[in-house]
């Protein structure tokens, strides 16, 4: 009795908060200790609402903290919203969405896509491209090609990179994982002769192009005959090229022009402001062997308004030409740097983006060499014929048509046959 007199006298005195009922097991009963009197009492305790945490705690949602540093923070596993009473309401996403935000997180560790469905694997390629997965140097590469290899035309049937040279130099890899492109833009690029994805363009991956607009890119007899060779020689390449750009590359000439009447599939040609020297010779001579009739009327073809980047990766490409339009922003620490060399003297030399304005007046100015193929062409033929002459009209035109690939044989063997060429094929 004297010890639970004093531990009542102690919580009598010491404590003002009120903790509650305490109670004290003796002699294998339970006793309640009364604070008022000081005194025990044989009282069954009185069934009260059990509290784990005292007024006033808070709880945080922490979820996935093992692995944060090596990561960025993810975004945990609810979604929150209000109520019209402004209540805070979570549900649990599904678990279709956190599966797809785990892979797209991992994307460059797939094996391989090949077989999968196309309607999850565009927002899988979509969630992906939300956490710009792509654009990260070496994973990105790796992960884009799992897409290309899997899905082709899905992921991008048309790239236009018209002015865009910085983003060829610095995704040129990423470019040249795409297959099965259908147009292809590269105008104003001053990509030359010797460009790594002017050869790549007579890969079998790009055998698809229909559409391939090379204006202004500095290219010449040369760039030409290599980029025909696969063709020429081998039927393959760009054999299903139906529009071509080549215009304002002044050192294409006569030769050059040759090299093109290998594309037998050619709907429209453009090759103003090259170097050609009898133009009506090279006018008729693409008239007679691909075709091709000299529009005095410039084309819809090469106003370069059908070619748009379109497919699953569409905003990437736009998310690369950002990364590089950044990298490139004059910085603030460059000001005093420009300001120095202004006063002690020095000129400061700045690389502008070569426009096309002043190439397309040039070619304006010098005329318009557009071709297209007329529709039905062989159907324009007199329908009254004497029966009496038809076997010597046929017998014409078999004649004319030996004649023809007479000259067309003697011809590639001097063009296509020669010891340059083969040592371009040797090369693929």
């Amino acid at each position: 009795q004297n010890w639970t007199r004093g531990m009542s006298y102690c919580l009598h005195s010491g404590s003002h908060l009120d903790t509650g009922p305490i109670y004290v097991r003796e002699n294998g009963k339970l006793h309640v200790v009364n604070q008022g009197a000081g005194s025990i009492q044989n009282v069954t305790p009185k069934t009260r609402p059990f509290r784990l945490f005292s007024r006033g705690f808070s709880v945080e949602l922490c979820m996935n903290r093992e692995d944060d540093r090596a990561r960025r923070q993810r975004t945990d596993h609810f979604i929150f919203t209000y109520t019209k009473e402004g209540n805070l309401r979570y549900s649990a996403k599904s678990l279709f969405s956190l599966v797809l935000g785990y892979i797209s997180d991992n994307v460059d560790h797939i094996d391989s896509l090949i077989g999968f469905p196309e309607q999850i694997a565009e927002k899988l390629f979509s969630a992906a491209e939300a956490r710009q997965k792509f654009t990260e140097p070496v994973t990105g590469l790796r992960a884009l090609q799992k897409f290309t290899e899997a899905y082709g035309s899905l992921v991008l049937c048309s790239l236009c990179l018209r002015n865009r040279y910085l983003v060829i130099s610095e995704k040129l890899e990423e470019i040249k994982s795409f297959r099965e492109l259908t147009c292809l833009d590269l105008s104003c690029c001053k990509l030359g002769d010797e460009h790594e994805l002017l050869e790549h363009l007579t890969k079998e991956a790009l055998s698809s192009v229909k559409r391939l607009l090379l204006k202004d890119n500095s290219l010449s007899d040369a760039g030409l005959r290599r980029m025909t060779a696969p063709v020429r020689v081998l039927k393959k390449g760009l054999e299903n090229l139906l529009v071509l750009d080549l215009s304002c590359n002044p050192k294409i000439t006569d030769v050059g022009i040759g090299y093109l009447l290998s594309f037998k599939k050619l709907n429209c040609l453009d090759i103003s402001g090259t170097g050609l020297k009898d133009v009506n010779a090279v006018i008729k001579r693409i008239q007679t062997q691909i075709g091709l009739v000299h529009s005095k009327v410039p084309l819809k073809e090469f106003d370069h308004s059908n070619c748009k980047t379109e497919g699953w990766a569409e905003q990437t490409v736009l998310q690369w030409e950002q990364a590089v339009m950044e990298a490139i922003k004059p910085q603030d620490d460059l000001r005093s740097r420009t300001a120095a060399l202004h006063f002690y003297g020095k000129t400061h030399r700045i690389k502008e983006v070569v426009k096309c304005k002043l190439v397309e007046t040039e070619t304006k100015a010098s005329g318009n060499l557009q071709f297209y193929k007329e529709k039905g062409q062989n159907c324009h033929l007199p329908l009254k014929k004497e029966v009496a002459g038809t076997h010597e009209l046929k017998n014409n035109k078999k004649r004319a048509l030996a004649e023809q690939e007479k000259e067309r044989t003697s011809k590639q063997k001097h063009l296509c046959l020669t010891v340059e060429d083969w040592d371009l094929l040797n090369t693929y």
